[in-house]
């Protein structure tokens, strides 16, 4: 059976950029969009117009690219968001619409004026925009029944996407997907994105959960750069799609890790050893049991193949060494060793 494939945005030039203390240069901001749309991502939301003068020229250059993907601009929910999105001729807009009682009481706002705000903007954004997509803000802590309503008028409005953001993280991947499908149930037609934030650390599970239950398009960062803990990364997502049987995606994981490593010197948020996928232990073996395991079939102990994203896995020598692993790495280096002397080694070592 032919898997679904997921639509994927890239956010890392705008809710990325959000990190705190992280801020990219123009020239950055333009060898990141390169490399997203050279390994096929199909949309990149690439900044926030209404920031000023700055930020609307750093948007210009990167439309200025010509890239094959979508170039997109994050939007507030007011008019002259819109304008200034306007003036970077970006192919379309994200008007982002908190629909929580939480955070419109912390606007003074109430869900008349969402509603009023939806009705208004949409239709003026879309006499400028191919592509309009409405963000339900903080949509994981929202009424459901208000939310399945309000995903209904989002449809009525001619916009082409709703986007879930489970803002504060708090989500979980059995409530997304039950989330995912009352959406879909409520409004076939809409195109559903999930917008997922990492605070308890199940970015990627909740991203991949509002997939499997139905959710077209899923927004990601590089590195899972964002705000507090961040957003889903992109580098997991694309992988765990690539081996998935059901869902997959355009993007290609060759580039992924130079991606990923440009982004950590540009932001300054340097990458973990042991970061899903990209650090630079996830592909290391030294306990004993695994190394002579590995010699025999390398996917006992790797969840896929290291080389479809330029690495290759490499055994260690450390207190968890075995025979078989110090034997190999010996016979690499071109040191003959007898039983006696591993054994005599191996307690060195330990």
């Amino acid at each position: 059976m032919e898997r679904r494939s997921i639509y994927l945005i890239d956010t890392t030039l705008r809710d990325g950029a959000q990190a705190p203390g992280v801020t990219f240069g123009r020239q950055n901001k333009l060898r990141i969009a390169r490399a997203l749309d050279a390994m096929g991502i199909d949309e990149l939301e690439v900044g926030t117009p209404a920031m000023g003068a700055a930020e609307e020229a750093d948007i210009a250059r990167i439309v200025a690219l010509g890239l094959t993907c979508r170039v997109t601009a994050w939007c507030r929910a007011r008019a002259d968001d819109i304008a200034a999105a306007a003036r970077c001729a970006v192919d379309g807009v994200h008007i982002s619409i908190p629909v929580s009682d939480i955070h419109l009481n912390a606007l003074g706002k109430d869900r008349a004026w969402a509603f009023d705000q939806l009705h208004h903007l949409v239709p003026l954004a879309r006499k400028t925009f191919r592509q309009v997509s409405v963000g339900a803000q903080d949509a994981t802590r929202a009424d459901p029944g208000w939310l399945s309503r309000f995903a209904q008028a989002v449809a009525s409005t001619g916009a082409q996407r709703l986007r879930i953001a489970d803002t504060v993280g708090i989500a979980r991947p059995s409530a997304v997907a039950r989330l995912v499908a009352t959406l879909k149930a409520a409004t076939p037609s809409l195109i559903l994105e999930f917008h997922a934030h990492n605070d308890l650390g199940m970015a990627t599970a909740n991203a991949l959960s509002a997939a499997e239950a139905g959710a077209e398009a899923l927004s990601v960062t590089v590195n899972g750069l964002g705000e507090r803990a961040g957003n889903a990364a992109l580098e997991q997502v694309v992988v765990a799609l690539q081996i998935h049987p059901d869902v997959n995606s355009r993007a290609n994981s060759i580039g992924l890790l130079d991606l990923c490593r440009q982004v950590a010197r540009c932001s300054g948020r340097l990458l973990a050893p042991d970061q899903p996928v990209v650090g630079e232990t996830v592909f290391t073996h030294e306990s004993g049991i695994h190394c002579h395991a590995m010699r025999k079939d390398p996917r006992a102990y790797e969840p896929f193949n290291p080389q479809s994203i330029g690495r290759s896995h490499r055994f260690t020598i450390g207190s968890h060494s075995g025979r078989n692993g110090l034997r190999h790495l010996l016979e690499e280096a071109g040191i003959p060793v007898t039983s006696l002397q591993l054994k005599a080694l191996l307690s060195l070592i330990r």
